[in-house]
């Protein structure tokens, strides 16, 4: 299958928010992939003991993109950042679970193999990420912006300025000084 053009699939959002249930049973199987890819990314961070699978967060992705109440999508990029912004919630949310479990909410017996396959070390990093980026959201909303876009959704600097309405070389100093804003909060 041809990749689909941005245009394309920024015609078929615009035309999804606007209640055309077939443009989204178009643009679906289009934009799956670059889903997939995006899941994979994430999962990837998640190391080889996570329990949650790349296709059950691209499922629980897409019916929580579905489910917006007010679809006003501007284009391409804004529908993959709005995915990336999702699915990272979909894993603090996960990954807080996870850590709770740890801490004695709601425990059940186990088998010592499923506990063995736990890693609570990466649900808690994510979650302190989480929360540092909520903090930076805080100080500057535009900077935790870039740092979703880049990192969690994987999105070009020059894709990202796109989303935000910046310039290129914006994007490029937000991202170095969200890093570095970043680096030394969680090493605290």
């Amino acid at each position: 299958m041809m990749t689909p053009s941005p245009q394309e699939v920024t015609q078929l959002l615009w035309d999804w928010s606007q209640g055309d249930q077939a443009a989204l049973d178009k643009l679906m199987p289009l934009v799956y992939a670059e889903l997939k890819v995006m899941a994979k990314r994430y999962m990837s961070r998640e190391g080889p003991a996570h329990t949650l699978q790349t296709t059950a967060l691209i499922n629980e992705a897409y019916l929580r993109l579905v489910d917006q109440p007010e679809k006003r999508w501007q284009n391409r990029a804004h529908f993959f950042g709005v995915a990336a912004q999702v699915m990272r919630h979909i894993l603090v949310d996960y990954a807080r679970a996870r850590h709770n479990l740890k801490r004695g909410g709601e425990a059940q017996a186990i088998s010592l193999d499923e506990a063995a396959a736990v890693s609570q070390e990466g649900a808690a990093e994510l979650v302190a990420l989480d929360e540092a980026l909520t903090a930076l959201a805080a100080l500057d909303r535009r900077q935790a912006q870039v740092v979703e876009l880049r990192y969690f959704g994987g999105l070009s600097v020059e894709e990202t300025a796109e989303v935000l309405g910046v310039s290129g070389d914006t994007v490029r100093r937000d991202w170095r000084l969200a890093k570095m804003w970043l680096l030394r909060e969680l090493s605290k």
